[in-house]
């Protein structure tokens, strides 16, 4: 039985979706409040521009834009940092915008910076809304960024379990390298298709199901429907955009409600998903401007992750590198985290067998292709963790095409014990020849399987499927490549953490 606060808040939830714009209800032309009214505040914001916002807790703070630098990369022209100077009160600091950046304390508040002005020069500015210089987010300095229960991870598997595209990412993908860029609103979470769980962040009530969308959410909504989509809306007024599922489960019908953690679906790599398994993650709500746009996700899913899980410790150099073949990249590792803030070691071993030491490392990349960097994170417990940093290395000769990329995935990602069987899945992008090739990092003999290269983004066999099981307990850096028939050659790595039986 549903119990009388799930009642109460879905009741809210459903009454909003069927008589309401932004979820909150309107009566005799004025609007109420959400049942749940979220704990962030947004303001957009132009350089040299002051505002008073009023936080959660009703303190006021004075906010001031001081400035804004937006670095591109030479090959695109794709904004691959963004950093503002922002005044609270009477101190400054500075932000990068989103690219797994989490809000940072000054004074009375954290604050973030979701995205700036550059984006919509050559993007996709309809994705966020924004008509000023940039947007800024605001919290308590002690308080939760999202009410507590009331927001879970959305998906069955390990945090960074394989590939990720988080919010202001530029998407380097297709074959042909685009003038105009994708960067990426909501999180793309990559999965094991056909196998990795997803389930609702929130309870909520189901606007649209496939293509059957509820009356009251075809218009001036953010509701885009399509055969692979599920849209949820929850009592903050909020939608969440489920993209990509493999299956939507049956149950799942417009008008009806859910609650937190009921599964939705299975991944997938249905619709525009560019042939790779993922599920893209997207809160929708209001902005400033007064237009739908992104309420940008990452912070909110790492602190449920923390909440639900609490790893000791987490590796992450995540933010992708994109160069041409004698260029240098500055890998961090500076972003990882610790229960303890008590990290000690950062240790990194390339693709060519060579190490070195220290949150940040510059590197120089003179053949092309994707090389897999490892990062090992160490605390003073001697927890230890991995992340890997993708670097895409384009052959300066040819700018206008990318180099072979492949994406790996396995499951199940959570509690894996020697003997257990887990199941692999490969697919390559960009070239059709040769075959993938798994060493599993355990002393046992490499497998060599062949993907379809992506000929046909959405063809159901599309990744190539093994099979493996470890007969010891410990942390494997599986590692899967596939070369083209010049050598060009594509690496990536999977963290599969074996406990003992």
């Amino acid at each position: 039985m549903m119990n009388s606060r799930l009642r109460f808040v879905l009741g809210i939830a459903m009454l909003t979706s069927l008589c309401s714009i932004n979820g909150n209800t309107r009566v005799s032309g004025s609007e109420e409040q959400p049942a749940l009214k979220p704990i962030v505040r947004v303001v957009d914001l132009n350089i040299g521009e002051s505002t008073t916002v009023t936080l959660n807790n009703g303190a006021q703070v004075k906010v001031k834009l001081l400035y804004l630098k937006e670095s591109r990369d030479p090959i695109r022209q794709a904004i691959r940092s963004a950093i503002v100077a922002v005044q609270v009160d009477n101190e400054s600091i500075a932000l990068e915008s989103g690219m797994y950046n989490l809000p940072q304390k000054i004074g009375r508040v954290q604050i973030d910076c979701s995205i700036t002005k550059g984006y919509n020069s050559n993007g996709t500015p309809a994705f966020w809304g924004l008509e000023k210089d940039a947007r800024l987010r605001f919290w308590p300095a002690d308080s939760p960024l999202i009410k507590p229960g009331s927001f879970i991870y959305p998906v069955d598997q390990l945090w960074f379990a394989t590939r990720t595209w988080y919010d202001n990412e530029p998407v380097d993908g297709g074959s042909k390298i685009l003038p105009k860029i994708y960067y990426h609103s909501g999180l793309d979470i990559g999965g094991a298709e056909k196998l990795t769980r997803v389930i609702a962040a929130t309870d909520a009530v189901v606007v649209s199901s496939g293509t059957d969308v509820l009356d009251g959410h075809k218009k001036d909504t953010p509701v885009a429907s399509r055969y692979d989509v599920v849209y949820l809306l929850d009592a903050r007024g909020w939608y969440y955009r489920y993209s990509h599922l493999h299956k939507i489960n049956d149950h799942i019908r417009p008008g009806r409600l859910i609650k937190q953690g009921e599964e939705i679906g299975i991944l997938g790599k249905k619709g525009a998903s560019g042939g790779w398994s993922h599920l893209h993650f997207e809160i929708k709500s209001r902005q400033p401007s007064g237009k739908w746009g992104t309420q940008a996700g990452y912070a909110f899913l790492w602190e449920a992750y923390r909440n639900q899980y609490h790893p000791p410790l987490v590796a992450n150099t995540r933010r992708k590198h994109f160069i041409k073949a004698g260029d240098s990249t500055i890998l961090k590792g500076s972003q990882s985290y610790s229960a303890t803030n008590s990290i000690q070691n950062y240790e990194w071993t390339f693709t060519d067998g060579t190490t070195a030491n220290g949150p940040k490392i510059k590197r120089t990349y003179n053949q092309p292709g994707v090389y897999s960097e490892i990062l090992k994170v160490t605390d003073k417990q001697g927890n230890v963790d991995y992340d890997f940093a993708e670097v895409h290395v384009l052959d300066p000769k040819n700018l206008t095409e990318y180099v072979p990329r492949i994406h790996a995935s396995y499951w199940p990602s959570l509690k894996n014990k020697v003997g257990d069987p887990i199941t692999f899945k490969v697919r390559t992008f960009g070239t059709t020849d040769g075959n993938e090739v798994w060493d599993f990092k355990d002393g046992t003999p490499l497998v060599s399987v062949k993907s379809d290269g992506n000929v046909k983004a959405l063809n159901e066999n599309g990744y190539a499927v093994t099979e493996h099981t470890f007969e010891k307990p410990g942390d494997y850096l599986v590692t899967v490549k596939r070369s083209r028939d010049d050598g060009v050659t594509s690496v990536t790595r999977l963290h599969v953490r074996v406990e003992p039986k």
